[in-house]
């Protein structure tokens, strides 16, 4: 079990530290998240909490977090983060709690393989491969191909993870269909109560199916109309929001043979290194996937696509991708791995934001 490998690493906590950070997106929000910063024998455990409600960042930077010192296996101080109040306000959102948690163990996972003087690909017995990643953007709104065409004037090669709506028309599905770089489509059909809510619209599923015939359909929302706009194409739909751990692939509508892995929504290190395992083990294609990580977040889900996933299309792009106005040095396509990793982050001379 991959999990075993990391259960007993022992870790020692002498102190907590918190940062947040805010930062326009292309998205059109600002971005809050809280790097958590976890002391302990001369090195530093860092993770980061993507919580989406800015107040609650807030709240947490003028509480701060429960007493977490103590020397602790990496198991040991999961269940007690577990029992722990990590927020100073209960959030009305149920992922949060896993968000913040993930903030947490992650930094306790880094600390641990600092102390240990080694990496997580070093434990795991598994090798850092270059990591091919995907643009996430929405196209506005009204919507058009700006955006789209900024991006490929920094690489022309990028590809893409675009979330289309019902305002795409014809005109502008043929134009992005043209480029012939779009690797998934990401319907936002499974959320309930947020911005980026999108309604079940089979007549648009059944023109981007059509025009898009490659390309990945993720979390489609799944009524009578829409499951016959998709009907012989399921093996190219693919779940992100509803995984949260194995259990979660039972509520599934059918066998999946596409998974969007976010840390983040899975909350302890052991409910995602399990259910990455369960997946390789059936053969399901995972890739990485992105909440607008400010810090070091970004380099987490950048490592873990490396060492699972390196060549599916990883929604792990550099911060920099998701800046309103681009940079003219932001990578490209395939990352390096780094030469010499150490803990959990995975920083590389080719690595930007």
């Amino acid at each position: 079990m991959l999990y075993d490998r990391v259960a007993e690493l022992p870790v020692e906590i002498e102190e907590t530290e918190l940062s947040l950070r805010e930062r326009e997106t292309s998205s059109d929000f600002t971005r809050a998240t809280t790097t958590i910063s976890l002391h302990g024998a001369d090195e530093t455990g860092r993770g980061e909490d993507v919580t989406y409600e800015t107040d609650l960042h807030h709240d947490l930077a003028d509480a701060g977090l429960p007493d977490l010192t103590g020397s602790y296996s990496l198991a040991e101080f999961s269940e007690t983060v577990e029992e722990r109040a990590l927020f100073p306000t209960a959030p009305e959102r149920e992922d949060f709690y896993h968000y913040r948690r993930w903030g947490v163990e992650s930094a306790a996972l880094d600390l641990a393989l600092r102390q240990a003087d080694t990496d997580l690909a070093g434990v795991l017995d598994r090798s850092y491969d270059p990591v091919r990643f995907v643009v996430s953007t929405r196209l506005g709104e009204p919507p058009t191909f700006d955006r789209v065409a900024d991006l490929r004037a920094v690489h022309d090669d990028l590809e893409f993870k675009l979330d289309p709506t019902p305002d795409w028309d014809d005109d502008l599905i043929a134009e992005v269909a043209d480029t012939g770089r779009v690797r998934i489509l990401d319907l936002k059909g499974q959320y309930e109560g947020t911005e980026v809510d999108q309604p079940a619209d089979p007549d648009l599923y059944r023109r981007l199916v059509d025009a898009f015939p490659e390309a990945v359909l993720e979390d489609p929302a799944l009524t009578d109309e829409t499951e016959a706009a998709l009907a012989g194409h399921e093996e190219r739909v693919s779940w992100d929001l509803p995984i949260r751990g194995i259990d979660s692939l039972d509520s599934l509508p059918f066998e999946p043979e596409w998974l969007n892995i976010k840390p983040s929504r899975f909350g302890s290190v052991e409910s995602l290194l399990d259910t990455i395992e369960y997946c390789l083990e059936r053969d399901i294609q995972l890739y990485g996937g992105g909440q607008f990580e400010l810090g070091v977040g970004r380099q987490h889900i950048q490592a873990l696509a490396s060492l699972f996933y390196p060549d599916g299309p990883n929604d792990v792009a550099p911060a920099g991708y998701n800046d309103p106005d681009l940079g003219d040095d932001l990578p490209a396509s395939p990352l390096a791995p780094p030469e010499t990793p150490v803990g959990l982050r995975w920083a590389s001379p080719s690595l930007s934001g």
